[in-house]
């Protein structure tokens, strides 16, 4: 389709939004910091080394929604990005996934070495909460709601969620036998964020409890359904498009929803899964709900 909803449509809107946020991240470390150089190289390395950029145009979506505006969204979105950019610097470290390659580039510890990637994780993270904390401080947005914003982040990215969720993946290994256990690492280490994502976007434009609880449904069901794409693609996707080599998780003896339940049965969850997203939306009474039951549909259909 060229018009209406349809997958050029909402490609625009993705490419659009991230070109804005990548200008946003471009100055998310002052200038005017005193920062050793390699500290701040490290970080703007994977800051912008591009992506889909998907958790902070969530943040975005879901503000739109409920008719709030993207510069109001934008300092949360540019956070949760740092967040999400942390989360990868450490996941690809040798004494977690020990990725050689991330997004079609060296990673972070192959560039800087791995104390200096640590910490530029580390740097990525803590400024995270400032830039929250900065924005609501400036805005004249009610308190409550950016308060509301770093208690869920500090949830959703820590033990009970992001974190615990990589525990449990490095502690299952091998070990998983169950589609639950592998659902419970994939909630947590994926779903989590992009829950936060939308709910942050909700809070910032005043969604009811109704609403928030909606988000919170698409969120999850998504998140899985992002996790399973991600897994089928591993072995069925393009290299050249991913930017990363296919079938590493085969290679690495990863336990995945293919290898638990079959190639077909795990496009049926992501089919069902997206189903029941966009069904939370449609039944919550947003202003605009149309970027979102957009973006549900372009992920089930993404290639990379």
């Amino acid at each position: 389709m060229k018009d209406g909803i349809g997958i050029d449509t909402i490609a625009t809107y993705i490419a659009d939004t991230a070109a804005e946020i990548e200008r946003e991240l471009a100055g998310a470390l002052p200038a005017s910091w005193d920062i050793p150089a390699s500290l701040r190289a490290a970080a703007d390395y994977s800051l912008m080394a591009g992506g889909k950029r998907l958790r902070p145009i969530l943040v975005i979506a879901a503000a739109e929604a409920l008719g709030g505006s993207k510069m109001a969204a934008m300092p949360v979105a540019c956070a949760i990005e740092m967040v999400h950019t942390y989360s990868l610097i450490h996941d690809d470290l040798p004494a977690m996934d020990n990725d050689d390659f991330r997004r079609g580039k060296p990673t972070n510890h192959k560039v800087y070495g791995e104390a200096m990637a640590i910490l530029a994780g580390d740097g990525l993270l803590t400024h995270a909460f400032f830039a929250i904390a900065r924005a609501f401080r400036e805005s004249g947005l009610p308190a409550e709601r950016g308060l509301a914003i770093v208690e869920e982040l500090a949830v959703r990215a820590g033990f009970a969620g992001m974190v615990g969720g990589q525990a449990a993946d490095m502690l299952g290994e091998q070990g998983i036998t169950r589609p639950e256990e592998l659902e419970f690492i994939h909630l947590h280490k994926t779903a989590d964020l992009i829950v936060f994502s939308l709910r942050a976007g909700g809070h910032i434009a005043g969604a009811n409890e109704a609403q928030l609880a909606a988000l919170e449904t698409f969120g999850r069901c998504i998140g899985l359904a992002f996790q399973i794409q991600d897994d089928i693609l591993d072995l069925v996707g393009d290299e050249i498009k991913l930017g990363k080599p296919v079938k590493s998780d085969e290679r690495q003896k990863k336990v995945t929803y293919p290898y638990l339940i079959g190639l077909e049965t795990s496009r049926e969850k992501v089919r069902k899964l997206t189903q029941e997203a966009t069904d939370a939306i449609a039944a919550a009474g947003f202003r605009e709900p149309r970027r979102l039951l957009e973006l549900a549909g372009y992920l089930v259909n993404r290639d990379r």
